[in-house]
């Protein structure tokens, strides 16, 4: 085991698939030379050469219809979307092709493409660089999506997803990149080199798609969540001093209803949280599980804490973004009701 950051981890998952298979190619906008503008490539070009780590034009419609067409000849394209905020010009290519290649053909082509993005806020990156697009692609039948929370995580879902037969959206917190959250801004930052979540394997290992991680284990209540907020989910509890379940669900869809069934029936009381606006956000699918699922356990109403019905806001970022105040507010809530 190695300290990683989570950039170092996705890198290496890329190069550990590159090294042992020649079908894996890696291209995106700026991903070649310059490394992408995160360095999540860096070094990739220069090891394996331009035909296999290129970059491509400001297209993402063209990135992503490009990756389908290496996919369906035979190649495992890893592709990168700079930002989550411009797939959308590619969502026609994703959802009308990529996801519906295998059923269109009857199983007699696969996409095996892997849309890399990242995702999120927490940056000072406004309106067009701090979108959560999730629940969009977990809508389409066909597709796999993943957001992973530590490096360890990182690379061993990001191997899978390279390796899976299918298409996966790979959505990357970028508040994550170097280090974990707390969700104090006003704090300074951590690194993933002195935290223990920052250990992770130097060689080639997977991780299942569809399998959640208990984060914390508690009695009082359950908290789902998944990407940056497993960490405000962590200070939340720490400053309410609840004995909250914590669970990170890793992958998206498909989801892992026997985790999240087994905390929520074991304590009684749930909470969804998640940074994407509230109106169909992922957690609205989650409350319905486990609503479905669990009915009968459930003491209290399910919480929700998102982000709000509003585009990401640059001045007022840590009013949209759901700080562990706000979660130890709702937790509070939660735990108040007999």
């Amino acid at each position: 085991m190695v300290q990683m950051t989570m950039i170092e981890a996705i890198r290496s998952a890329m190069d550990v698939t590159m090294e042992r298979d020649d079908d894996v190619v890696v291209f995106g906008e700026d991903v070649g030379y310059f490394g992408g503008v995160f360095r999540c490539t860096a070094g990739l070009q220069k090891k394996y050469g331009t035909s296999r780590v290129f970059d491509s034009p400001i297209n993402e419609s063209g990135i992503v219809g490009a990756g389908i067409g290496m996919a369906v000849y035979g190649l495992r394209p890893c592709v990168e979307v700079q930002f989550a905020d411009y797939i959308y010009p590619a969502y026609d290519q994703i959802v009308s092709e990529a996801a519906r290649i295998r059923y269109r053909s009857a199983g007699d082509f696969t996409v095996p493409i892997t849309i890399r993005s990242p995702c999120g806020g927490g940056i000072f990156g406004g309106q067009t660089h701090s979108q959560s697009p999730e629940a969009l692609f977990t809508h389409v039948s066909g597709l796999k999506t993943i957001v992973p929370s530590t490096p360890y995580d990182a690379k061993g879902l990001l191997i899978s997803a390279i390796e899976d037969d299918d298409p996966v959206i790979f959505l990357e917190p970028k508040r994550l990149y170097n280090g974990p959250f707390d969700g104090h801004h006003d704090r300074p930052a951590q690194n993933w080199t002195s935290h223990p979540l920052g250990d992770v394997p130097e060689g080639h290992y997977n991780l299942p798609i569809g399998k959640a991680s208990v984060r914390r284990e508690g009695r009082d209540a359950t908290i789902i969540t998944y990407g940056t907020m497993c960490f405000i989910a962590e200070t939340a509890v720490a400053e309410t001093e609840v004995d909250a379940e914590i669970i990170d669900l890793r992958t998206l869809l498909p989801l892992d209803i026997e985790t999240i069934a087994a905390s929520v029936n074991k304590t009684g009381r749930c909470m969804v949280l998640h940074e994407a606006t509230l109106t169909s956000g992922f957690g609205a699918e989650l409350v319905a599980q486990v609503q479905e699922h669990c009915f009968y356990a459930l003491e209290a109403p399910i919480e929700r804490v998102t982000g709000w019905d509003t585009p990401y806001p640059h001045a007022q970022e840590w009013d949209y973004f759901p700080g562990p105040a706000r979660v130890g507010r709702a937790l509070r809530s939660l735990m108040e009701v007999v």
